[in-house]
């Protein structure tokens, strides 16, 4: 009795220990990505002054410069400009935006939901065919059909993201005419909430369209190699041999034991889209955080750049927890792995 009580002691606190562990290698992580965060704009060419006046920068005056620069918060240390950020990422008071002359907070809030409606089935959508089409192509490998997927998915990797919307935008927009090509919503309210909706879901298509082309074969790639290595074990041989019916030694045995690498990859993908739709958005006009990014970097809006590089870190950070939490319900070995630990 006594000696079950010393092993659950030692088992909570070897659990507890890798938490702390984990929340001060975070929490560095996150220090560190703020301090990066706040540089990375004023290492940049440039400042908020040249955007705001133009060619007509050069003619202000030393105590205009130092007015506006007062306004603005630049005429502190940068140590004291350091301080009030790092004060203002926890409590969330960014600031105001130079470029939109409203709350930073507010901004990130009304372009955040745009970004979702596109990111969001993109998410679903080119995990779910990259797998699909990367677990045929790994059970008929060699063959012709494994060969034509491995060509078209070497190609939709390969091809850059703003060339492929822009592809898209010619043949649907330009010579179809089937779709809109730029911007979130109509010019002209259509009346009509089902219309409105309808117009709104047209103008999702080529985005979506195009961040899971750039995104699909990386999903293939992986879930092929994973299979291959996975179809050569030793418990798939035994389960052929057992007789066990191809489809379930495809989906219930190999691809299974092969999800594994591409479920981390995707959890590590939730917090980098965030950013990485900047292209896409800036090809379409869509006014997300990625459109929103760009038009802060060419107006030089610090207090802006400084929260959308927040919100994508958190981000990042939030999927790099989710995947720690979650990926020991995906995969035994790790629990069985952690257990033997508590147990010593």
């Amino acid at each position: 009795m006594a000696q079950s009580t010393v092993n659950g002691r030692e088992s909570k606190y070897v659990y507890w220990s890798r938490i702390g562990r984990k929340a001060c290698q975070y929490a560095l992580v996150l220090f560190i990505a703020l301090t990066i965060n706040f540089s990375l704009p004023r290492l940049a060419p440039g400042d908020p002054l040249s955007y705001l006046f133009g060619t007509e920068v050069n003619s202000l005056s030393e105590e205009q410069r130092d007015q506006v620069n007062s306004e603005l918060g630049l005429d502190r240390s940068i140590l004291s400009q350091y301080a009030d950020f790092l004060a203002g990422a926890f409590t969330l008071e960014l600031g105001s935006s130079t470029k939109f002359g409203k709350p930073v907070t507010e901004v990130l809030a009304d372009s955040l939901p745009w970004s979702l409606l596109i990111i969001g089935p993109a998410l679903l959508l080119s995990p779910f065919a990259g797998i699909l089409f990367g677990a045929y192509a790994a059970w008929h490998r060699a063959k012709r059909r494994d060969i034509v997927l491995l060509v078209l998915m070497l190609t939709m990797e390969a091809m850059p993201v703003f060339w492929a919307g822009m592809l898209l935008i010619a043949i649907f927009s330009v010579q179809l005419g089937w779709l809109p090509s730029y911007g979130a919503v109509p010019l002209i309210h259509p009346g009509n909430t089902l219309d409105y909706g309808l117009e709104v879901l047209r103008r999702m298509v080529l985005p979506v369209i195009t961040i899971t082309f750039s995104s699909i074969g990386t999903y293939f790639l992986m879930t092929r190699f994973s299979m291959l290595d996975t179809l050569g074990q030793d418990y798939m041989t035994m389960a052929e041999a057992k007789g066990v019916r191809p489809r379930r030694l495809l989906y219930g045995h190999a691809l299974r034991n092969a999800l594994l690498p591409v479920y981390t990859h995707f959890t590590m993908s939730l917090g980098i889209l965030l950013g990485g739709a900047v292209i896409v958005e800036t090809v379409f006009s869509y006014p997300g955080i990625g459109r929103l990014l760009y038009e802060s970097v060419i107006a030089r809006d610090y207090p802006m750049m400084q929260g959308v590089f927040l919100m994508i870190t958190v981000g990042v950070i939030i999927a790099n927890l989710l995947a720690d939490l979650t990926y020991p319900l995906v995969d035994p070995r790790v629990r069985t792995r952690r257990a033997l630990e508590a147990a010593r």
